[in-house]
Parts: C-alpha cells; structure tokens; sequence
C-alpha cells in the first residue's frame, strides 16, 4: 500500500540516510541463502560475501580525533556526535556562489574517487583504499563525508560483489573477478560532494563486466533526461524503462537525494517507476546513483548495522553523480 505524501513527507524528517527505506528481510533470510551456491553458479563466477559474525556490532558514533582530521579543517555538524539534522521540507534553489562552492567539493570528490580506483587491485584491502582517500581528502583541507555520520566508522563506502550499499572498508584482500563500488563523498567550504563508481579487480567475467555496463548506461541515460520543468520520476522512468527489459532489477530501497549544505536532502530521486510528485529547477542540486541488481534487488542488512547484500546472493552495480539542475539543462559536477 502507498503511503500518503504528507505521512511519506513526515518519514522524511526523522530519515537521514541514503538508505531511506530499510531491508525487508532479517538474517533468518540471510542464513537460508548462505546455503545455497546455486544463485553464484546462475550469476557468474565470484566470491560471494557474507558476514564474519552473526552478532551484532552496529559501530557507536565516535568523534574524529585530530590525528584523523586535523583541526583546521572545518568539519559537518555531525561529525561530533553523529546525528543528522531532520530534513528541511523545501528543496533547496542554489545561487551562484552556493553552486560554486558545491562544485569545489565535487571535484575533490571526484578525484578522490579516481585515486581509489586506481588502488583497486587483487591483494589490496579495502581498508588501505580508505586510508589513502581519507588522507587524500584532508590533503585538500575537506572532511570525508561518511566518517561519523550516524556512526559510519569509515571515511568512503566500500561494496564488494553482492553487497548492495554501505560496505565498511576491512581488511579482506581484493580478489581476482570481484567488482567493487567505491562511494566518496567531500564536505568543503559547507558543502558535500557525492559521486561513486564501480571497478573491476583483475579479470572480472561477462555477467559481471555487463553488469557494470548496463548501470553506467542506466545513469548516463537518466542524466541525459534531467533539466528544467522535467519530472523527477522520469529519472526512474528512464532507468527501469533500460533494465528490466534486460533482466535486472533496480533497488526500490535505497534512492539518490538532495544534496549541497546536508549530506542528505530532499528532493529524494527514485530509480524505479514511481510516481513521485515535483519538477526539477534550475539551482537544484542532488544525486542520481542507480543501484542495479542480477537478481533480486531486495537487500538484507548485515549485524554490523551498515552492510547491505542481496537476498539472493547475486551481484550489486551502482554509479553516481551530483548534478545541478540549470536553466538549460544540468551540470554534472562529479564528471
């Protein structure tokens, strides 16, 4: 059943992560499908990714020490004790000086994305990829987004194989044929800057390389669609409208969103059919990160509070970019 706008509107201000619906499913489901090797077999050839413990161990928000960040750098207002504001109801309109100063923290996003992909490699953790891009980061005198929001323990999101979202950076070496989503995103001169992209470790099969693809198509295409007086559910138009007819699924539990002096914003931007009220305007800023699934895109969260896998065990792609909405069409800014 629906939810109405106004009750979605007040789920809105108590939500503060991408993840604006939670998984549906427990680790009941999640034991069940560790069983099964078939859904590998089906899928491609890869190492499925499941959780070391069973219990959970949800990390508490923890301050950044100076070493971490040094003082000087101006920090989000949660990076104290972790907690978000509620959403602000009205979509932000960017003048241009804001604008200007999103598109600063987009490109040190942007390039901070590019050097952990050049990390992405058999034999490296995704540990050491995160300690290289925070330290890129703080290099520019910009904070990494993630680390302490709502407790995150890591500066970038780091998402092997099935893992839909919001892996925490460990110290599992890179495999031969993984592929990997790294999610980076800046906090410079009051703004964030959000992009991520997916990368290939050694030699990656077919199922896998077209999968990586088809979800770079699906965001390209959904950006090509964006500008002013457009709908915002003609992005997911667009990306289902690819997909599905291919045989993927698109995630109808995480979305795109708002971005520039919060993280995390309105307008929320769905990937899937929807029929989500509003049109795009010109100062508008916000991301479009479809996540696209070779199964089912139902996502299971793992004990540590973060981790999201699929159901089925198949693989995860996602691709993102922060954009501006202008008066004849968008910028992308992570580009």
């Amino acid at each position: 059943m629906s939810v109405s706008s106004p009750f979605r509107q007040l789920a809105r201000s108590f939500t503060t992560s991408a993840a604006v619906r939670q998984p549906r499913h427990s680790l009941r489901s999640l034991a069940s499908s560790l069983s099964s090797k078939q859904a590998v077999q089906k899928f491609g050839q890869y190492n499925r990714l499941v959780p070391t413990s069973l219990l959970k161990t949800k990390p508490a928000p923890n301050e950044p020490s100076f070493d971490s960040v040094p003082e000087r750098i101006p920090r989000p207002h949660y990076a104290a004790a972790g907690t978000p504001p509620a959403w602000p109801y009205k979509i932000p309109i960017l003048n241009a000086d804001e604008i200007e100063r999103l598109r600063r923290a987009s490109v040190i996003a942007r390039d901070a994305l590019k050097l952990g992909g050049s990390l992405v490699k058999p034999g490296v953790t995704t540990e050491e990829i995160d300690r290289r891009v925070h330290e890129y980061i703080v290099s520019q005198d910009a904070y990494p987004s993630c680390l302490n929001y709502m407790g995150f323990p890591k500066a970038i999101c780091t998402s092997v194989n099935n893992i839909i979202a919001h892996g925490i950076p460990d110290t599992r070496p890179l495999k031969d044929g993984d592929i990997i989503n790294l999610d980076v995103t800046v906090y410079k001169g009051g703004f964030h800057g959000d992009n991520s992209a997916m990368f290939g470790v050694g030699t990656v099969d077919k199922q896998g390389k077209d999968l990586m693809v088809i979800t770079k198509e699906s965001l390209d295409l959904a950006i090509q669609a964006c500008g002013p007086g457009v709908r915002f559910a003609s992005i997911g138009e667009t990306i289902s409208s690819l997909v599905e007819p291919l045989g993927y699924t698109v995630s109808q539990e995480l979305t795109g969103h708002g971005v520039g002096r919060e993280f995390h914003q309105n307008p929320l931007i769905y990937h899937h059919w929807n029929e989500e009220p509003g049109t795009m305007q010109p100062g508008m800023a916000f991301t479009i990160e479809p996540i696209v699934c070779q199964g089912v895109a139902t996502g299971v969260m793992w004990p540590d509070g973060w981790t999201i896998a699929t159901q089925d065990g198949g693989r995860s792609a996602q691709y993102e970019h922060t954009l501006v909405v202008t008066n004849h069409g968008v910028e992308v800014l992570t580009s």
